[in-house]
């Protein structure tokens, strides 16, 4: 194999491999001679096909593989012998075939860039800390009595926490909408479902009251004729119920799984979910807490431009699925925007990588058996799950890539300066704005 390797850019680099055609063909026929002994082809007894046959059948799909594997295996020695350290995916293009059936191609790609030694006990990091109480376990069982609520038609005005069903029209100096009839729609009075502005007039209401309001639409609003726009809305209750909220009792705590019904047994487990929500939001804050400073710490570092592209326009794309999951199809998101945030991603990856490789961390086993096993607790049979993850190489590599993560997350955090915040659940499970 013949390797050259030129500098395109201060972090791009080129690398074109020549491999001799025997080591092709070599692929090649051991791949072919696996398939003869083992293929079922009408007309000959197993392990007896002739060559020309098998080489008919197969030959045209085994050159195609043993073409992408050699090339994979070959550019990953040529990486090692250079004694580069690739980021991001390299871009490979064929070259000519070079004499005697030589195969070559080029591969670009973008280099980690020299961060010198990155020394986590110069940073100072924030630590938040929390604990569960029995007023979070309340809370969060006053939630699931709310998610459980039913409701009854209530013949008195509206409240706060009753449900209003609602139709509604607006009216602008350009017209009518809907241009007939009304929008139908209902609130949880306090929910902020409906545009607060309009759900606030609810309140006092009682079925059959009509009453009109003055407003002027957000820039943003999801309908685009009226975005902006000064209308009169008529406001028009159908419908008042109450809620009607279950008891928590033996009925209500099986309908959460907990055979035995009881009370206290409820109150365990949910003590246990919040207990790895927490655990799990923690290394959530840990994590960008961590990154922030150490990107920080090496802003002057030149990064991968390529890198930052492609992440800005995952992110991008990532934004776009999550606009029309919330009911906007037609949503459309420019990557440049993203661009901040994308380097920002970049450079603590980069980073959190060179501390591993730095001081040879290596992915910690059991903490790994014990993130799958954590996972697996919060399905009815963990069983299944571990075997699903053991089974597919692609969730367990994921997998080791989020658990080593964590791992040298934690491990820079222990040598950093640390301040611990204290905090209630209820405040660090809010989101960040």
């Amino acid at each position: 194999m013949q390797v050259s390797l030129e500098n395109t850019a201060n972090l791009e680099r080129r690398i074109t491999v020549s491999l001799p055609a025997e080591r092709f063909e070599g692929v090649v026929g051991k791949r072919l001679q696996e398939i003869g002994r083992t293929a079922n082809i009408k007309g000959f007894r197993r392990g007896k096909v002739p060559a020309k046959i098998i080489e008919h059948r197969f030959g045209a799909q085994v050159r195609n593989e043993a073409y992408g594997e050699l090339i994979r295996e070959s550019l990953g020695e040529a990486i090692a012998q250079e004694n580069l350290r690739v980021a991001g995916t390299p871009e490979v293009k064929p070259e000519a075939t070079g004499e005697g059936g030589e195969i070559r191609y080029t591969a670009t790609f973008e280099v980690v860039p020299d961060f010198g030694k990155v020394d986590p006990a110069q940073l100072k990091i924030v630590r938040a800390t929390a604990s569960i109480g029995d007023a979070d376990i309340d809370g969060m069982i006053e939630t699931l009595r709310q998610q459980r609520r039913t409701w009854d038609a209530a013949e008195r005005a509206a409240e706060a926490g009753d449900l209003v069903t609602v139709e509604t029209f607006a009216t602008t100096a350009s017209g009518r909408y809907p241009a007939e009839g009304s929008d139908r729609g209902a609130t949880v009075l306090g929910s902020n479902v409906m545009y607060p502005e309009l759900e606030s007039q609810l309140a006092g209401m009682s079925a059959g009251d009509e009453r009109e309001v003055e407003i002027t639409f957000p820039a943003n609003w999801r309908v685009a004729e009226l975005a902006n726009q000064a209308a009169k809305v008529l406001l028009k209750v159908t419908k008042v119920s109450a809620p009607n909220l279950p008891a928590v009792d033996e009925a209500f705590v099986k309908s959460f799984g907990v055979k035995s019904g009881k009370v206290e047994q409820f109150r365990q487990e949910v003590r246990s979910n919040l207990e790895r929500e927490l655990k799990g939001n923690l290394m959530q804050r840990l994590r960008a807490e961590v990154a922030e400073k150490l990107v920080a710490a090496h802003a002057s570092v030149e990064l991968p431009p390529r890198l930052i592209q492609v992440e800005s326009r995952q992110m991008a794309a990532a934004a776009e699925q999550q606009a029309r999951q919330q009911g906007q199809p037609n949503a459309k998101f420019e990557s440049d925007p993203f661009l901040p945030a994308a380097r920002n991603r970049v450079a603590a990856g980069l980073l959190v990588g060179e501390v591993a490789r730095q001081n040879n961390l290596k992915l910690e086993s059991a903490r790994l058996n014990e993130t799958l096993q954590l996972i697996a607790s919060t399905y009815e049979d963990p069983s299944q799950v571990i075997e699903l993850y053991r089974n597919d190489p692609n969730l367990m590599s994921s997998l080791r890539g989020r658990v080593m993560e964590e791992q040298v997350i934690d491990w820079i955090a222990e040598r950093a300066e640390a301040t611990e915040k204290a905090m209630s659940f209820a405040e660090l499970m809010r989101p960040v704005a």
